[in-house]
């Protein structure tokens, strides 16, 4: 049992050295497929963002709300009141929050079906649209160079491998 235990293992590790290679020999083409992920995220964002806007417009309610303290860098707690009365706080925040401040009565939009869905009054996805792209180009920036730079050093390598060496003769 011991030995197939240490074939199995080193099955493993000959599998390992071999997968490490390969990804070696390929880092332009992982760090490009990390700047697709980025850039297949910001639009899968973006797309649930106009999904949410539309969810919104389908069934509009306007209300005032008061922006709460406890609000973090990834969601602003606000606080309004349904035409029945109920006070809601949606869990994740509003949509759209740039610029607000704990305390302030601000206008938002709000889906009668589903009163969790609120943004600031006024504001779309399109408006988070610039900061999106921004990222993407950024990211693009960043690892395109990166990419590039890999590129051209794995080809000089690969071109000084394939360059004839020449032997002195005595």
């Amino acid at each position: 049992m011991s030995g197939s235990g240490s074939e199995l293992i080193e099955a493993i590790g000959t599998s390992g050295r071999a997968a490490v290679s390969w990804l070696r020999g390929r880092k332009p083409e992982l760090v490009v497929g990390l700047a697709v992920l980025v850039t297949v995220l910001a639009a899968l964002a973006f797309v649930g963002a106009m999904l949410d806007d539309r969810a919104i417009a389908a069934h509009r309610a306007f209300t005032t709300a008061t922006v709460l303290d406890g609000s973090s860098f990834s969601r602003t707690l606000v606080r309004f009141t349904l035409a029945d009365g109920q006070a809601v706080v949606p869990e994740r925040g509003v949509m759209y929050p740039r610029g607000l401040q704990s305390g302030t009565t601000i206008v938002v939009e709000y889906a009668t079906d589903h009163p969790s869905l609120v943004r600031v009054a006024g504001r779309t996805a399109l408006d988070r649209l610039p900061i999106l792209l921004g990222a993407v180009a950024g990211t693009w920036a960043v690892l395109g160079s990166w990419a590039w730079w890999l590129r051209r050093r794995r080809q000089a390598r690969q071109a000084a491998e394939s360059r004839p060496v020449e032997v002195a003769r005595v």
